[in-house]
C-alpha cells in the first residue's frame, strides 16, 4: 500500500470514528431529552438551596425556557457518552503506538476523565453551596436575589470548566516529567511559586471572594503535590527497569 493510500485510509477511519462520537452523543441526548427539566433542576439545585424563602430562579427571555435545558441536554450528554468517545479515540490512536506507549497513554486518558469528573463534582457539591451561600448572604437589604437561568448555566459551566481543568494537574506533571521538559527536582523546587499562582488562579476563574479562591487554590497545591510523587514512583520504576537490563 502506497503512503498515498495509507494517509487516505486513516483520514477515513477518523472520518468514521468521530461520526460514531457524534452518533453517540446524539443518541444519549435522545434519551435524555424528556428529562431535560428535571437536569436543569438538578444543576439549579445549589443556588435555589442558597436563596431566601420565596426566592425562584427567572427567564428574561422568550425561547431561554426552553433552550437552556436543551443545552444542559447535551452536555450531560457529552459527559454520558465520553467513556464511549474515549474508546473510540483509543481505537484509532492505539494501532500507531509501541506497547510501552500504550501502557503509558492508556492510563493517563483514563485519569484524565476521572479528574475532570472529579473537578466537576468537586465544584458542585462543595463549591456551588459555598458561593451561592456568600452571594446571597451578602445581597443588600431589600434586593431579591432572582437570577436568570441562562446566566446560571453560563456561570456553572464556566466554574466546572475551571475545576475540571485543575484537577487535571498531576497528568500534567506526569506529562511533563516525562516528556523531559522538566525534572522532578525542578518541580519541587518551584512548589513556592505554584502555590502562589493557584491563589492568583483562583481570584481569576472563581467569583470575587475568599472562600472560593481557597476551594480552587488548595486542591490545586494538592493534586500538584500528587503529581510531584506520580511522576517520582514513575521514574524511579524506569531507572530501576533500566539497571536490571544491564545486568
Amino acid at each position: 500500500m502506497s503512503t498515498e493510500d495509507t494517509f487516505v485510509s486513516h483520514l477515513i477511519e477518523l472520518r468514521n470514528r468521530l461520526l460514531r462520537i457524534v452518533i453517540g452523543i446524539i443518541l444519549v441526548s435522545l434519551a435524555l431529552f424528556p428529562f431535560a427539566n428535571e437536569i436543569y433542576q438538578l444543576l439549579a439545585t445549589p443556588l435555589l438551596q442558597s436563596l431566601p424563602e420565596g426566592g425562584q430562579m427567572i427567564a428574561t427571555e422568550v425561547t431561554t425556557p426552553f433552550f437552556v435545558p436543551m443545552k444542559m441536554v447535551f452536555l450531560a450528554a457529552f459527559l454520558l457518552s465520553s467513556p464511549y468517545t474515549l474508546y473510540q479515540i483509543w481505537a484509532f490512536i492505539a494501532p500507531g503506538l509501541y506497547a510501552k506507549e500504550r501502557r503509558l497513554v492508556a492510563p493517563l486518558i483514563i485519569s484524565s476523565v476521572f479528574l475532570l469528573l472529579c473537578g466537576m463534582a468537586f465544584a458542585y457539591f462543595l463549591v456551588f453551596p459555598a458561593v451561592f451561600g456568600f452571594i446571597t448572604s451578602t445581597a443588600p437589604e431589600g434586593v431579591a436575589v432572582m437570577t436568570d437561568i441562562s446566566k446560571y448555566l453560563d456561570f456553572a459551566v464556566s466554574l466546572f470548566i475551571a475545576f475540571g481543568l485543575a484537577f487535571e494537574t498531576p497528568v500534567v506533571v506526569i506529562l511533563l516529567v516525562r516528556a523531559g521538559v522538566v525534572s522532578v527536582e525542578a518541580l519541587r523546587s518551584a512548589r513556592s511559586y505554584v502555590i502562589v499562582g493557584a491563589f492568583v488562579l483562583g481570584a481569576i476563574v472563581t467569583p470575587p471572594d475568599v472562600i472560593s479562591q481557597f476551594l480552587l487554590a488548595i486542591p490545586v497545591w494538592l493534586l500538584y503535590e500528587v503529581g510531584i510523587l506520580a511522576a517520582s514512583m514513575m521514574q524511579n520504576k524506569v531507572s530501576y527497569s533500566a539497571e536490571e537490563s544491564q545486568y
